[in-house]
């Protein structure tokens, strides 16, 4: 006859100092604490009112072996979110814990920056839901949050629809308020019935291939020149640029490994033979030590040094409107396009996780529109 347990203890994910640790989580039971105790290092978190280690396979292995025959091990959250990938980019949170503290303002709970952190949510986005969450909780200055409902939802959606705060915006704030109810507190579907604005249907601004191949000319070094040539000849978002190692540059197989992309997924996306030979002069020259492009202090280079040599190389050009570095990426997508390619080649290569995303860049390209007959030139 097969035991049944009747202790069991739930593993869970926590980062604490900005270390990853197992949560064990279990009802008060004198065997089962004798028995955490004896696990190594372990230490107790007021915060999250449950003893934690460090996170490791090791560990993982002790609790199991720890408890084996006393009590069931319930880590299915803990093992359908994945363990933590030590070379994704860690959250910079300091900003956060440094900012000047105002009695009046309301800051959002540790914890919701803690289950950021914790869900590897990238910088940009972490930012975003904050300021957004932190904008809803003070509007509720005096409501505690635990009571607020969904018609008091709906009320601070209204405030936000008067401002004429963008469909994208308001849907941040959605997303940032239902992520404090839903995951923070772990209250599923809290805000569902809750109404979504639709989507602003932006067709996205591309350049012709003559423009980019003067911006590129008009760059002040070889550095910039290839930061240009990457961000059109790949379709790189920024974001990907400035997290390529010297290691993600496959010559042999003439690909470039994008790592941790948007949505923390990995692809690979073409290296042209032109930036090929501009790499290698650029490598004799600079010389740089981990990522592709290091600042002169070393570490990554900054997203806002990128976007500066965009703009200023476009503008030593001539090209109009003012040119973003995103606008690179489109104008991969949509003269690949143009060339012929298959849109299920162009979703892969930009990391689309749906094709309705890739299909925005049939509107935009110009020899679609050449092939159809102007019926009042019939």
């Amino acid at each position: 006859m097969e035991k049944k347990y009747q202790k069991f203890i739930t593993l869970k994910h926590l980062l604490i100092e900005r270390q990853q640790c197992i949560g064990l989580q279990f009802y008060t039971d004198k065997v089962l604490l004798a028995l955490v105790k004896e696990l190594p290092k372990v230490q107790w978190s007021d915060t999250f009112n449950m003893f934690y280690l460090k996170n490791t396979r090791r560990n993982v292995s002790l609790i199991f072996e720890k408890f084996r025959g006393v009590a069931w091990i319930n880590g299915n959250y803990f093992f359908r979110n994945k363990m933590f990938n030590n070379d994704n980019i860690k959250a910079d949170t300091v900003w956060f814990k440094n900012r000047k503290n105002n009695p009046s303002y309301r800051r959002c709970p540790e914890q919701y920056l803690q289950k950021l952190e914790l869900k590897r949510y990238a910088n940009n986005t972490i930012r975003n839901y904050v300021s957004c969450f932190e904008s809803f909780i003070n509007y509720y200055k005096c409501r505690n949050l635990i009571d607020l409902n969904e018609n008091d939802v709906r009320l601070y959606l209204q405030k936000l629809i008067k401002e004429n705060k963008s469909n994208s915006y308001i849907n941040l704030s959605i997303n940032a308020i239902k992520f404090y109810y839903e995951i923070v507190l772990g209250m599923p579907n809290r805000f569902y019935a809750i109404e979504r604005p639709r989507k602003e249907q932006k067709l996205p601004q591309v350049l012709s291939k003559e423009d980019i191949f003067s911006i590129i000319e008009h760059t002040n070094n070889i550095k910039h020149r290839c930061i240009v040539e990457l961000l059109y000849s790949a379709g790189l978002r920024r974001s990907e640029l400035l997290h390529l190692k010297l290691t993600d540059i496959d010559s042999k197989r003439m690909l470039i490994r994008v790592e941790s992309a948007k949505g923390n997924k990995d692809r690979y996306t073409l290296l042209s033979k032109t930036i090929l030979n501009d790499l290698r002069i650029y490598f004799k020259q600079w010389r740089p030590k981990k990522y592709l492009f290091e600042s002169p202090n070393g570490g990554r280079y900054s997203a806002e040094s990128v976007a500066k040599i965009v703009i200023k190389a476009a503008k030593k050009s001539g090209v109009k409107p003012r040119v973003t570095p995103h606008m690179l990426r489109h104008s991969f997508a949509t003269h690949l396009l143009e060339g012929g390619t298959d849109l299920r080649y162009i979703q892969t290569l930009l990391g689309h996780k749906s094709s309705k995303t890739t299909e925005k860049y049939t509107h935009v390209a110009t020899n679609i529109f050449l092939q159809i007959k102007n019926p009042l030139d019939l």
